[in-house]
């Protein structure tokens, strides 16, 4: 049914259970940088944010408010839905186990409005492993709920690779894909974006062209080298911009040439079990400026991860950037993004 290797499953628990720093962070780029010389005149703002699902809440998260404040500044917010959005789940125990995920329609509603992001400068890639984890129905609910909430997608078969989206003067494209399926190659076929060769994307009349890949493998905080030789092959087809879900932790940054590639985000909203260990609970949001002058249109002139962590409060959690952790929780994971990034 599923498309992962034996050796990736058998490692799936072990690696949960303690999340691998086998890499070396000097390959890549820092956490955050200013590209051009001269600060543009006018730029818009894209805010990239993890994986999305309701497993880890029962209720929406409580948001520091510095991290509201970033969200709702950003002209477009681009996230991966990783749960259908279903009232009532088909696959009773799946779900109930954390193997099949669900989220509720007003669940998503409550969680946006907690973490201060605007349905309508919200785009969510459904082009994930867990978008049919409620069968082809659950697949159809996903899509009526969130036309139903004003919420742009991206990754459906039906709309083609590329999905153009304005975002101020700016026209970006959105080419969101999975490598990965929970089922049957048959069911995603024709529903979910699988296509990772940009060699057939259109490209006509876009100032930017922004991969959104569900890649790699769980739990790693470096990706593989196909991950990456996947990244330079996008970047060798002009996309500019490549922001990858999947992994579940924080993963770091590359430059390839012009191309910006941040390689895993982790979670937004904790998408594995309620109780993690800590390292899948760490987070990341990317703000990326482009220039929206004339002569540098769709140009990146600055790119910034944002760290924060995912801390448990009763039956949700409450997301905190890691500069307002303290004590010890706050050395641990400052010493895990050192390992990360140079």
């Amino acid at each position: 049914m599923s498309n992962y290797p034996l050796s990736y499953k058998l490692s799936w628990l072990p690696r949960f259970l303690k999340p691998s720093l086998a890499g070396d962070a000097q390959d890549f780029a820092p956490m955050a940088e200013t590209l051009i010389d001269s600060a543009p005149r006018q730029t818009m703002r894209l805010a990239f944010v993890g994986d999305i699902s309701a497993v880890a809440n029962r209720s929406a998260p409580d948001c520091d408010p510095a991290i509201k404040a970033l969200l709702g500044a950003a002209d477009l917010v681009i996230g991966n839905c990783e749960s259908p959005v279903v009232d009532r789940p088909s696959a009773v125990l799946g779900t109930r186990l954390g193997t099949h995920h669900a989220m509720s329609e007003l669940f998503l509603a409550e969680a946006l409005a907690a973490v201060g992001i605007a349905r309508e400068r919200l785009v969510l890639s459904l082009a994930n492993n867990h978008v049919l984890d409620q069968g082809v129905a659950g697949f159809d609910e996903t899509i009526a709920a969130l036309l139903r909430l004003g919420i742009r997608t991206i990754g459906l078969a039906a709309d083609g690779p590329v999905v153009p989206v304005q975002v101020g003067s700016l026209d970006i494209g959105f080419a969101a894909f999975t490598l990965w399926r929970n089922a049957d190659e048959k069911l995603f076929a024709g529903r979910v974006s699988m296509d990772s060769d940009p060699a057939g994307w259109p490209r006509d009349g876009l100032d930017l062209l922004c991969a959104v890949p569900h890649w790699d493998w769980e739990f790693r905080h470096f990706p593989r080298d196909g991950t990456r030789a996947l990244a330079r092959r996008l970047a060798g087809q002009g996309v500019g911009l490549i922001a990858g879900h999947h992994a579940h932790v924080v993963q770091p940054v590359e430059k390839i040439d012009g191309t910006i590639v941040a390689y895993g985000l982790g979670d937004f909203l904790g998408t594995a079990f309620a109780r993690q260990p800590w390292p899948g609970r760490i987070g990341s949001i990317l703000t990326v400026d482009v220039s929206a002058d004339a002569g540098m249109r769709g140009t990146i002139a600055s790119y910034r991860l944002h760290p924060f962590m995912r801390l448990r409060a009763g039956d949700h959690e409450r997301l905190v950037l890691v500069k307002a952790l303290e004590g010890r929780v706050r050395d641990k994971v400052e010493r895990r993004l050192k390992a990360i990034f140079p």
